[in-house]
């Protein structure tokens, strides 16, 4: 396994590259998308068990799409079961991802912990409730939740990009997967950061400019039909060049898992 240094523009190419792959097979990438947005959705209702259930899934959960786009590129027929693929690779590496799944889900307890003392959340209820209006520190506080969560999350981000992916098709050891990964963000950083931009502005800049031209041209209860689709497809590129980001920054022996 070699690490390997781009170019900053390689993160607009990363970008090209998934889309090309999301056109290989798009029904069976939306599918896959879609299955995790509603098994998150559906996990939010079981209080505490169903986050944690779905935190220490996440790096089975990487791994399987990464395979899946594997099989798209290979033309194969893509099955939901590919997100099991990583928990059915053998004893070792099964509990290999579990623990890698153990360790994301504390970081992201911690980083809620953290995010908790510098936000006002009281402050947020409002949104979350009919009866109150929105309130100008109840926005504030929400810009606040995005830039300081934006901040915290970098970290974990460097640590758990490619670390799935590495102790599943790699074999490497829980240390050796996160640092490898750490390392080849940070090596890689401008060309990440080119690609977040990009993606920030198409998931987030785009979906809100349209909701308030919509919204301007009194369409606004449209927005929601118009919007969702868009974000959606936008959500299932992203994930598809994920697979981008891991060619790019290792060379790696052909594994079959």
């Amino acid at each position: 396994m070699k690490l390997n240094s781009v170019a900053p523009k390689e993160g607009y190419t990363w970008i090209r590259q998934g889309i090309w792959l999301f056109k290989q097979n798009p029904l069976g990438f939306l599918m896959l998308v879609f299955m995790y947005v509603f098994a998150a959705q559906l996990a939010v209702i079981i209080p505490v068990i169903g986050v944690f259930a779905v935190l220490l899934l996440t790096p089975a959960l990487s791994v399987g799409f990464m395979t899946a786009c594997r099989q798209g590129i290979q033309k194969e027929r893509i099955s939901p079961m590919v997100y099991l693929i990583a928990l059915r690779s053998g004893i070792l590496i099964r509990k290999r991802i579990l623990q890698l799944g153990l360790i994301y889900t504390v970081l992201i307890l911690a980083l809620s912990f953290v995010l908790s003392l510098l936000v006002d959340f009281e402050s947020l209820l409002p949104l979350m409730t009919s009866d109150k209006p929105v309130t100008p520190e109840a926005i504030r506080q929400i810009y606040l939740v995005l830039f300081f969560g934006a901040i915290l999350y970098i970290p974990v981000a460097m640590l758990m990009w490619f670390s799935p992916i590495l102790v599943a098709w790699a074999d490497m050891s829980i240390p050796q997967a996160l640092f490898s990964s750490w390392l080849a963000c940070w090596t890689n950083k401008a060309a990440f950061f080119f690609y977040l931009a990009i993606w920030s502005a198409i998931l987030i800049a785009i979906p809100l400019s349209i909701g308030m031209v919509l919204d301007a041209l009194d369409f606004g209860q449209a927005a929601s039909f118009i919007i969702a689709p868009i974000s959606m497809a936008g959500l299932t590129v992203m994930h598809c060049s994920f697979y981008a980001t891991w060619k790019a920054c290792f060379t790696e022996d052909e594994v079959v898992l």
